[in-house]
């Protein structure tokens, strides 16, 4: 009984995480017209809904299309990085959807069992545990951020926008808890 019922609870979060990536990535494509920045947001968040379907037995496919789709963000998000560093975050989120594309793959990630390569009570590896501490950080850093937007005088940057730049922002720490969430679960 008690088995069944956590893997209830880990099939409904899972798939309330593809929820949130989802939406997030539709309205981000939604504002692509008013705001060149937000396609890479609307990009990652399909590509994150997609990295959290949970697995079924038939999923053989998706690991190498998703290593590919994301091994060409990464690209992409390289690219980008001539136009400035404020880029590096979709840099840093594509390569991790690799990494985790390709933990899930070689099947070394922590989760329920421990894979090849770790030993019982080990913890996370290295640089799990940094990209768990960047994507708080972006979480925490992008929370206040958007305190501070509505709490009255917006940014410079952000002047004559109002609502929707606050939702994009909002997107963007709705995908970051979501990178942190599939993180935790490696």
């Amino acid at each position: 009984m008690h088995g069944s019922t956590s893997s209830l609870a880990t099939s409904v979060s899972s798939w309330l995480l593809v929820l949130l990536c989802a939406v997030s990535g539709a309205y981000c494509l939604r504002q692509v017209r008013g705001s060149g920045g937000a396609a890479g947001e609307a990009v990652m968040g399909f590509g994150m809904a997609l990295m959290a379907l949970p697995l079924g037995d038939g999923d053989g496919w998706r690991i190498p299309v998703l290593a590919v789709v994301f091994c060409g963000a990464s690209l992409h998000a390289l690219w980008l990085l001539r136009g400035g560093a404020h880029h590096a975050h979709h840099l840093v989120g594509s390569l991790t959807m690799v990494y985790m594309t390709l933990t899930a793959a070689t099947g070394a990630g922590g989760g329920q069992g421990h894979g090849p390569g770790h030993a019982a009570g080990a913890g996370p590896p290295l640089l799990t545990g940094a990209l768990l501490l960047y994507f708080a950080g972006y979480v925490v850093l992008g929370g206040t951020r958007l305190i501070t937007a509505g709490g009255g005088a917006a940014a410079p940057s952000d002047a004559g926008r109002g609502g929707p730049t606050e939702l994009i922002r909002a997107c963007r720490l709705a995908m970051g808890m979501g990178m942190l969430a599939m993180l935790l679960a490696m």
